[in-house]
């Protein structure tokens, strides 16, 4: 896959906007200009970026050279290559779907049945194991990283045990002024240790190091077994068939990489086999200022590193104001503030739910106004806890469309439409059958509930009853026989009779819908069922063509696409299936919601779902500490390759609730101050999203910690310099 000729690797660098991706697209122009013959591959870190590198290409490239250019992500790169080898290839599953399979293989470790555990070779209180589900999740974000590295369990087990062997046996010096002025006073007792103490934490590091090496020798076992595999395996595999059997043969005129800042190490050994060592022929676009994901596994100095010749793009289409905030809070503190802070307001409120009214009211205002509802962007760190900005801004009848890091299957008019598919499936259900009963449908009081909840007026009558196949027993009944009483009631009536009239009427309604459903169910696909379930089962949330329906449109539109796709992966899946999975999904903290080209709402998002792209108006609430930036929470364990593994809790009889080793790391390794240069890198970047107008708010008191910043303090100090 080598590019064609042997010009080295040049990059582009500058500041956002500074049109690094035009002269990206320019040079792949020239390249299909020389050559005719071949195609172009333009390459981006992840597939968010892809539609805003496609609006790029339809504006600067010509018709006949977009034909021939290929856009791709790495993971789809190395599935090619994977495809020539290995036309047998494994599955591809999603990040969510392989915590559940990890959760699995890991299950004989937390019910205790490992050998080495029952023959006590290893202790199993070892950090964070008392908390089993954070512990699996702290684990598996390490494997990812390890396989991100292409460490193997056994390299992982090698460096794991002689890294722990090294620190202790020259162990640093715990009484250094520096390091106890650094750490808080309430860990310093995490210094004061003795030579027992550091030989029982070592012990300790040990067994932590061999566990974590069973596990990830498991989950890879587990994805052998099920014949699948995530991106980042496909990523692996491929880089090792390509060391053993070399480079494919297709080559292309040029290969262009953009957004560079953000490929982590995997990917860019992977992108090292499949063009070449020394990246000849290929052209990088980034910064490093705008490096994002480096927690996550980017390694940014890494891939510029390739660079040979570089080009720096000094001029930026920001305004004043922006480009030197950018500047200032990416690093260049000396620099003036320059430009008319007019179109830019900073603002704290007392509450969160006035600052969301203040936010709701600045869109509502530009939309007013002739603002296109695409143009206007609420930007957040994370987009998991929005809700109270969303429902702010349907308030006053605004359109939203979230993406990024949110989970569809948690958002209330998802479960609204999935309560209707079980009440097909399981009308005994009761969570759900209760939903539905109170969805705005049906709308049944809160009495007329506990009427459908309560034992039936005469149980004999019941038990004599053609229809029902589950006859009440006549003794009180259990929880579990309170909940069957529900679906009896709803089903066939047993409480009607002390129902008000339109109670009744709703009930018998709802069960002409159901007996509709559930004899189309056995015809139609799960996609099929689920439309005409909801068409007739699911109330128009707001007016038509309002804010609300457009919103529950677009909910239901991604909760429909899911349901495709797992149908496309399971054909004879039952509807029983998908609601399985559906909840398993639920609690997954791997869901995402990627932009998907939907207009006429507003976007809320995070950072790095919109990566490339930029709006007329841009918006980022909840700018203080512990959301944005968001706090510094270490996992239960760190790796260090020289280290080895660094347990942050003391594990076991100890005085001290962290282990020296973890704090002398963060003191060493500096991750706190790393990790808010990298909040603050994600912030300055935000900033540079708006063309037109930016808005920034928080609410309640600043924090005077040094744990993390408060950027709308920063901003404001930054702002008050200009009066």
């Amino acid at each position: 896959m080598s590019a064609h000729g042997c010009a080295p690797c040049h990059a582009i660098t500058g500041p956002p906007r500074s049109g690094k991706t035009s002269a990206l697209i320019a040079r792949v122009a020239s390249a299909l200009d020389d050559d005719r013959e071949r195609s172009a591959l333009v390459l981006v870190p992840a597939s968010v970026s892809l539609d805003a590198i496609r609006v790029t290409l339809a504006q600067d490239v010509a018709a006949h050279h977009a034909a021939r250019i290929i856009l791709a992500t790495p993971g789809t790169l190395a599935r090619e290559v994977l495809r020539a080898y290995a036309p047998a290839m494994p599955a591809i599953i999603d990040e969510a779907q392989a915590a559940l399979l990890f959760e699995a293989s890991a299950a004989s470790l937390l019910s205790l049945q490992w050998p080495e555990l029952l023959d006590g070779s290893l202790d199993p209180d070892v950090a964070g194991l008392r908390s089993p589900q954070r512990f699996l999740e702290a684990a598996l974000r390490l494997i990812g990283k390890l396989r991100d590295a292409n460490v193997t369990p056994e390299m992982f087990l090698e460096s794991g045990l002689r890294g722990a062997a090294d620190f202790y046996a020259n162990l640093p010096n715990f009484a250094n002024t520096d390091l106890l002025l650094y750490t808080k006073d309430v860990y310093r007792d995490s210094l004061a240790v003795d030579a027992r103490e550091l030989q029982r934490q070592y012990r300790r590091d040990i067994d932590l190091t061999k566990v974590l090496a069973r596990l990830y020798r498991d989950y890879l076992n587990a994805l052998d077994a099920g014949g699948v595999m995530t991106e980042r395996d496909a990523i692996n595999r491929a880089t090792a068939l390509l060391a053993s059997r070399g480079e494919p043969e297709r080559t292309y005129a040029i290969v262009a990489i953009d957004e560079v800042q953000e490929l982590r190490l995997g990917e860019i050994a992977f992108l090292q086999r499949a063009l070449n060592e020394r990246f000849d022929g290929v052209v990088l676009a980034g910064d490093l200022r705008a490096a994002t994901s480096t927690f996550r596994g980017a390694r940014p100095e890494r891939a510029f590193s390739l660079a040979q010749t570089k080009e720096h793009l000094d001029t930026t289409f920001l305004p004043p104001l922006a480009a030197t905030l950018w500047r200032r809070l990416t690093g260049d503190a000396a620099c003036a503030i320059d430009g008319d802070p007019a179109g830019m307001e900073v603002r704290r409120e007392a509450t969160q739910a006035g600052e969301a009214a203040y936010l709701a009211d600045y869109v509502r205002f530009h939309l007013d106004r002739g603002a296109a509802a695409h143009e206007i962007g609420v930007l957040f760190r994370s987009v998991e806890n929005v809700r109270v900005y969303e429902e702010a801004l349907l308030a006053r009848d605004v359109a939203v469309h979230v993406v990024g890091d949110a989970n569809v299957f948690l958002d209330p008019r998802a479960h609204d439409a999935l309560a209707l598919l079980w009440n097909v499936w399981d009308p005994f259900r009761h969570d759900w059958l209760l939903r539905t009963l109170e969805a705005p449908a049906l709308a049944l009081s809160d009495a007329t509930l506990a009427i459908l909840c309560g034992d039936p007026p005469s149980p004999q009558t019941m038990l004599f009853a053609d229809e029902p196949e589950i006859a009440p027993p006549q003794e009180s009944h259990s929880g579990a026989m309170r909940r069957v009483l529900l679906g009896l009631a709803v089903l066939y009536g047993a409480h009607d009779e002390r129902l008000s009239e339109l109670a009744r009427e709703r009930l018998a309604r709802f069960r002409a819908m159901r007996e509709r459903w559930v004899d189309a169910s056995s015809r139609m696909t799960i996609a099929s069922l689920a439309i005409n379930v909801w068409n007739e089962g699911l109330a128009l949330d707001g007016g038509e063509n309002s804010g609300r329906s457009t919103a529950q449109r677009i909910v239901l539109e991604r909760l429909l696409e899911r349901i495709e796709r797992f149908e496309s992966e399971h054909p004879e899946a039952t509807l029983g299936a998908f609601l399985a999975y559906a909840e398993q999904r639920m609690s997954s903290p791997y869901e995402s919601c990627e932009h998907d080209g939907r207009h006429g709402a507003v976007v809320l998002a995070s950072i790095d779902a919109v990566r490339g792209r930029s709006f007329e108006y841009v918006a980022l609430p909840n700018a203080r500490a512990g959301t944005f930036p968001r706090w510094y929470v270490p996992d239960a364990f760190l790796y260090s390759p020289s280290l080895g593994i660094v347990a942050r809790e003391n594990a076991g009889d100890a005085t001290a609730s962290r282990t020296a080793k973890f704090t002398y790391y963060l003191f060493r390794m500096k991750t706190r101050e790393h990790y808010n240069a990298e909040e603050r890198r994600a912030f300055a970047y935000a900033l540079t999203r708006a063309r037109r107008g930016l808005l920034i708010t928080a609410s309640g008191r600043a924090t005077r910690g040094t744990t993390a910043p408060e950027f709308v303090e920063e901003l404001s100090a930054m702002l008050r310099e200009m009066r």
